[in-house]
C-alpha cells in the first residue's frame, strides 16, 4: 500500500506530541492508547493509518462500524465513542472492543442482555459530564459512584474506566480543570474497591486538547482531525 504522505506526516507529528506530553506527566508514550477517530473517513484512508500500526479505531455511529467492520482484520479494535441508543446495541455487541459512552442504566441493561446472549464480557467506560454543559452527554460526577456500583452487578459488563468530552476553549488550558476533575473522580472510585470495576482507562482528550489531557492523566485519546485532516 502506498501511504498518503500527509497522513503519515500527521501521524508522526501526533506521536511526537504524545511523547512530549507523556514525559511531562512522568509517563511513556507507550502508556497512551491512541484511538484514530475514523468517523466519515473512507476505508482506504483508514487503512493507511492501520498499516502504520494504529489498530484502535473510534466511531460515533453504529451504522459506520457495521459498514466498515468487514474491511479490516480481526486484530482491529473498534471503539464506540458516540452516544449509543439501546435499540442499536445488538448490531455492534459482537464487533466492538469497548463502549465509551455508558451513562444510563437502561443502556447497561441492554448491553448486559446482548453480551450474555453472545457469551461476551463487554468492556465499557462510564461517560461523565464533568463540565456540566447541558449539551454534553454523561452522568453527573456526584452520581457516578452510585451508578458504577449498579453496573458492577452486571456479570457481562466490565467497567474499565471513565470518559469525558471537554468544552472547546480558545486556550486549551481551560480544559485542565475538566480533565483534573475526571482524574480525581477516577481516584475516588478506585479507592472504593468496587467489585468488577477498575479505573484502568481515562478516555479524555481529542485533536484540539489531547496534549493537555495527557498531562492531566489521560491514557486514552481520541484523535481524528489531526490524523485525517478536516472532514
Amino acid at each position: 500500500m502506498i501511504i498518503n504522505t500527509c497522513i503519515k506526516d500527521n501521524y508522526e507529528k501526533v506521536l511526537c506530541q504524545i511523547d512530549e506530553a507523556a514525559k511531562k506527566s512522568g509517563r511513556r508514550a507507550e502508556d497512551i492508547v491512541l484511538i484514530a477517530v475514523s468517523k466519515t473517513v473512507e476505508v482506504d484512508r483508514i487503512k493507511e493509518i492501520t498499516s502504520l500500526g494504529v489498530l484502535d479505531l473510534g466511531e460515533n455511529r453504529v451504522q459506520e462500524i457495521c459498514e466498515k467492520y468487514d474491511s479490516f482484520s480481526k486484530e482491529t479494535r473498534w471503539h464506540l465513542i458516540g452516544q449509543l441508543q439501546t435499540n442499536k446495541v445488538k448490531y455492534i455487541i459482537d464487533k466492538v472492543t469497548m463502549i465509551h459512552s455508558v451513562d444510563r442504566i437502561e443502556l447497561a441493561q441492554e448491553i448486559q442482555k446482548r453480551a450474555k446472549n453472545t457469551g461476551k464480557i463487554m468492556d465499557v467506560l462510564v461517560e461523565v459530564n464533568v463540565s456540566g454543559e447541558e449539551t454534553k452527554s454523561g452522568i453527573e460526577p456526584s452520581k457516578a459512584i452510585d451508578f458504577i456500583g449498579q453496573l458492577s452487578d452486571f456479570p457481562n459488563i466490565r467497567v474499565r474506566g471513565l470518559m469525558t468530552v471537554a468544552p472547546l476553549f480558545t486556550d486549551n488550558n481551560g480544559t485542565r480543570p475538566i480533565f483534573r476533575g475526571l482524574k480525581k473522580l477516577a481516584v475516588d472510585i478506585d479507592n472504593e474497591k468496587i467489585h468488577n470495576v477498575s479505573m484502568d482507562f481515562l478516555s479524555m482528550g481529542m485533536s484540539n486538547d489531547f496534549t493537555v489531557a495527557i498531562e492531566e492523566g489521560s491514557n486514552m485519546i481520541r484523535v481524528g482531525t489531526k490524523l485525517f485532516g478536516k472532514r
